[in-house]
């Protein structure tokens, strides 16, 4: 099928660089780079949100700071009792 569309000009020279650089035509490059975009956009539609395991407990320990991971990992392995 033929059609038009409006390319950015930095964007149109990139695409075409790309076609020349791995021996496609231009409608080529434009139709895989298609295809990659709408085939990421369908597997993330048919995956399911990732269910992780926990368990109860009593929260977090006095001290522990999550955004700190140095510390974090310093009382995981029991630096400064």
């Amino acid at each position: 099928m033929r059609t038009t569309i409006r390319l950015d000009d930095d964007l149109l020279i990139r695409a075409k660089q790309l076609a020349v650089a791995t021996g496609r035509s231009f409608t080529r490059v434009i139709e895989d780079c298609l295809r990659e975009v709408l085939g990421r956009k369908q597997a993330k539609s048919r995956s399911r949100p990732v269910r992780l395991p926990t368990v109860k407990g009593r929260g977090l320990q006095p001290g522990v700071d999550l955004d700190h991971n140095a510390a974090l990992l310093d009382l995981m392995d029991g630096v400064g009792r």
